[in-house]
């Protein structure tokens, strides 16, 4: 196992950037030296991290040469210029773009579900952070897709403005504080108001009126799970600032039932299962989701027409899990 004595995080201004400083700042690589690195126009900001004032950087002039280990968050761009220079200088990238997610030589990794991938990982090298819609979801169903050979997925997302960035919360915010009733007059962000809203539209739309968004979710799941699943996706951008939710229907190869189901996610790791006898027992973005690590879910009952499905609710934080903490546990497979 490798040592990361050096970590520059890439869009340390932005969202899942404040969200790797949280995480370096508590709970990973306590001993190594953090590089904050940005574009120009943010190069020069004070942040203040692990008690000290740390400069941003300029990413356009760093030298990665004595860095091990490189965070990207500040987009598909950037990564597609600054990642291969980093490598080219001996560090590895865990990329949180969608840049590098499909290409044959690139691993995409969950830990959860495939992380053994890493075993024979050559160094220096670039490792996707899969889409945050896809984590969640293939969290929770590499359990079942071992015990019951999934065959289809249809899969309905409701995610929040912080997936989208900083803009974005700042104009649900605006848009809920300013909200009278009336319907808000301008946006810039989203095409329409999203304030009191859901935007069926996650992405923009291709010649089959899929969007992006529901493109990803099928191809990283072909990618890490199985390229024989089904699958097919609705994503909805909603008015809640943080913590992505999903509405699952699944078809199996065996027969599943509840209690099977239950039986195999009980113990699955990185989720909690929420399945009490009370009807409220189940999982929502804002009161279990925000803020934690864990993948929730809930609302597990057995298709009325069929022995071979299962429907669920799945909840995340879509900067933790669905982001940040993904990449630093993809590091964790790799140094110490």
């Amino acid at each position: 196992m490798l040592k990361a004595k050096r970590i520059a995080v890439v869009g340390a201004t932005g969202m899942v950037g404040q969200t790797f400083l949280n995480l370096l700042q508590n709970d990973f690589y306590p001993d190594a030296e953090i590089v904050l690195l940005a574009s120009k126009k943010s190069a020069g900001k004070i942040i203040e991290f692990r008690k000290k004032e740390h400069e941003v950087q300029d990413l356009s002039s760093f030298d990665f040469s004595s860095t091990d280990l490189a965070l990207f968050s500040a987009g598909s761009s950037v990564s597609s210029k600054y990642a291969p220079k980093a490598v080219s200088q001996g560090c590895v990238v865990v990329d949180n773009s969608s840049r590098f997610r499909y290409e044959d030589d690139i691993p995409l990794i969950v830990p959860e579900v495939n992380g053994h991938e890493l075993n024979n990982f050559q160094i220096p090298n670039i490792i996707a952070n899969p889409n945050c819609s896809t984590i969640q979801m293939l969290v929770a169903l590499k359990p079942l897709h071992n015990a019951f050979q999934i065959k289809r997925i249809d899969i309905t997302t409701l995610q929040a403005v912080s997936g989208t960035g900083k803009e974005a919360t700042e104009e649900l915010i605006g848009q809920l504080s300013s909200y009278n009733g009336n319907k808000v007059s301008v946006t810039s962000v989203y095409p329409k108001q999203i304030a009191n809203n859901v935007l069926p539209h996650c992405g923009d739309f291709d010649e089959n009126r899929y969007t992006e968004e529901e493109n990803k979710i099928l191809k990283e799941t072909h990618k890490i799970l199985d390229n024989k699943i089904e699958v097919t996706a609705t994503c909805v951008r909603v008015p809640v600032l943080n913590g992505h939710s999903e509405s699952l229907h699944l078809e199996t190869k065996e027969t599943i039932s509840e209690e099977q189901a239950i039986s195999v996610l009980q113990d699955a790791p990185g989720l909690k299962l929420h399945h009490g006898l009370e009807a409220n027992d189940y999982p929502t973005a804002t009161t279990d989701a925000d803020g934690d690590n864990l993948v929730h879910v809930g609302r597990l009952r057995k298709d009325l027409w069929s022995n071979n499905r299962i429907n669920l609710w799945i909840a995340a934080d879509n900067l933790l899990k669905g982001a940040a903490l993904n990449s630093l546990q993809i590091a964790e497979l790799i140094f110490d």
